[in-house]
């Protein structure tokens, strides 16, 4: 079932990309597919009744959670936020030479 929100996440996040038309959405749709990714490697190193992978006595009958996707994500995450940052910045460049937003009028102003 979480499976499914990941994919429906990623789904809403590619419908922003290719077809709104301002800048500010197709980074928000960036950022919603980037973070439907996230969910989906934290999901699975997730396993059901599982430990924290700290090796005690009995632990070869244990169950443990993978944490290496988990790591992995928070790592994303930040390099995600820079990348958001970087878009952001370049939009308002953008907007400050072309005062809009509109991807279809800044093609048409080309300089």
């Amino acid at each position: 079932m979480i499976y499914l929100l990941c994919v429906l996440l990623l789904l809403i996040g590619l419908y922003g990309v290719l077809v709104k038309k301002n800048l500010i959405k197709i980074i928000i749709g960036l950022s919603i597919m980037e973070y439907a990714l996230f969910l989906f490697f934290a999901v699975i190193g997730y396993r059901e009744g599982g430990t924290a992978p700290i090796i005690t006595k009995g632990f070869e009958k244990a169950v443990f959670v993978d944490p290496l996707p988990q790591a992995l994500v928070l790592t994303a995450i930040v390099i995600g936020l820079a990348v958001t940052a970087l878009l952001v910045s370049l939009a308002v460049r953008i907007y400050e030479k072309h005062g809009t937003f509109d991807i279809r009028k800044i093609r048409r102003l080309k300089g």
